[in-house]
């Protein structure tokens, strides 16, 4: 089989949650467990960092592998969903799981795959464990799907269990309260593990605090060791100034990951590298001015604040749940001189209305929908819109949208697309072409 064509299969064979939803979902790790036990258990052969929360997971994920590759260790990397490319979602020290080690998979397990019929997101994981212990890496960063507790990713035992931040998002699956949802993403406390929770909350500490005693794990909170005292923006780089309060010193941190809320997701990840030391890991010649300073250069990380242009300033952003947007927002607004032009489109499991609250009045909005089955129709969308009085249009293809929001918009004005991880490929092509 050819690549395209081993996709094609994978793609029409295996249910995919990014396609249809809550379809695709499975409560339990019975199929995952399956196929590691046939492949010979790969995810007991290398170690590995385990990250959770409803935001910042990806981009956690994303600069502690690029900490790790920079003091000198063979790093896997596994993250959903896409942008571009599948095999974005496999990687060992930034480069991209082959085409070739793809196909090989799949046609040496196809009778396999075809006996336990797992969804997509669970042929991938055993996929990636695969990969990382034939490759020997010495470290597998990996970013959880959905959830925690019943996620595929959760048959491993971590050096360090993540949990970024709690908020509502997918409330169809893991409850609809705060403390329903943090209970499930607590599941990838392990026993005896460190645990590192990066924003409290009132309503979730006491959780992680539970859990992390019945399984006597020790228990860290990034923010109540860290916190910021300076950020200044500088295209195409920022800087916080971050405050250890635990070490009484200060920390310049740079980062050409520009969104402002990535201070959150670096101290977090700063408070896990000096965890990891405490577990034998050679970390010390880390510096810490300049580790996070080509995180989206060297991972090709993006749609997370992405400057596209300057005249007029284009803005990619795959935020999509409440918490994201209000800090996606509040950034732009900052910046804005001219007018805002926001292009948008969401999938239908989403809390769209009151997302859409969010969004400011004084814009003008271009409604689009990405070409999956759980998208939102963006003629429905359009009327959700409308109220919430935000004005716009519905373009069904998503280049039409930027292109018209392109030619309404003014040298000084800002376009942000948002709204989904599925409308950015066509985005971003559509950009790359016509810039």
């Amino acid at each position: 089989m050819k690549y395209q064509e081993v996709l094609e299969w994978m793609y029409q064979q295996l249910p995919i949650y990014t396609r249809i939803g809550t379809l695709a979902y499975k409560t339990d790790l019975e199929n995952i467990r399956i196929l590691c036990e046939q492949l010979d258990n790969p995810h007991q052969k290398f170690k590995s960092v385990h990250i959770a929360g409803t935001n910042g997971k990806g981009s956690c994920s994303n600069m502690l592998a690029n900490a790790f590759q920079k003091a000198g260790y063979k790093t896997g990397l596994y993250t959903s969903p896409h942008l571009f490319d599948f095999r974005e979602r496999i990687q060992i020290n930034a480069d991209k799981i082959s085409k070739e080690h793809v196909i090989d998979f799949i046609e040496n397990h196809k009778q396999l795959i075809e006996y336990v019929k797992p969804s997509f997101f669970e042929m991938t994981v055993a996929m990636a464990f695969d990969y990382f212990a034939k490759q020997n890496i010495d470290i597998a960063i990996v970013e959880v799907g959905l959830g925690g507790l019943l996620d595929s990713t959760n048959l491993i035992t971590p050096e360090i269990s993540i949990i970024t931040n709690i908020s509502k998002d997918h409330t169809n699956l893991l409850g609809n309260s705060i403390e329903e949802i943090a209970t499930q993403k607590a599941g990838i406390i392990k026993q005896n593990t460190p645990v590192l929770i990066g924003e409290t909350d009132s309503q979730t500490e006491k959780i992680f605090i539970t859990k992390a005693i019945q399984h006597n794990s020790p228990l860290f909170f990034a923010d109540q060791r860290y916190e910021l005292a300076f950020q200044s923006f500088n295209y195409p780089t920022q800087t916080f100034k971050i405050v250890d309060k635990s070490e009484m010193e200060i920390i310049n941190v740079h980062t050409d990951l520009l969104g402002e809320y990535q201070w959150k997701n670096c101290i977090t990840v700063l408070n896990a590298i000096e965890i990891l030391k405490t577990r034998q890991w050679d970390l010390s010649n880390i510096d810490y001015e300049t580790v996070f300073q080509d995180a989206k250069k060297n991972l090709t990380f993006k749609g997370r604040f992405d400057i596209m242009s300057s005249n007029p300033t284009i803005i990619l952003d795959v935020s999509h749940n409440e918490a994201g947007v209000k800090e996606l927002i509040s950034q732009v607004l900052k910046q804005l001189k001219g007018k805002l032009h926001i292009v948008m489109g969401f999938v239908e499991d989403k809390d769209i209305e009151s997302i859409l609250k969010i969004f400011p009045k004084q814009a003008q909005y271009y409604f689009v929908n990405a070409e999956i089955p759980r998208a939102k129709k963006a003629k429905d969308l359009m009327s959700e819109a409308q109220e919430q009085q935000l004005v716009g249009d519905a373009y069904p293809l998503i280049k039409e949208g930027i292109k018209q929001a392109i030619s309404q918009a003014e040298n000084d004005d800002t376009i942000l697309i948002t709204g989904s991880f599925f409308i950015m490929e066509a985005a971003y092509q559509y950009l790359e072409q016509n810039l």
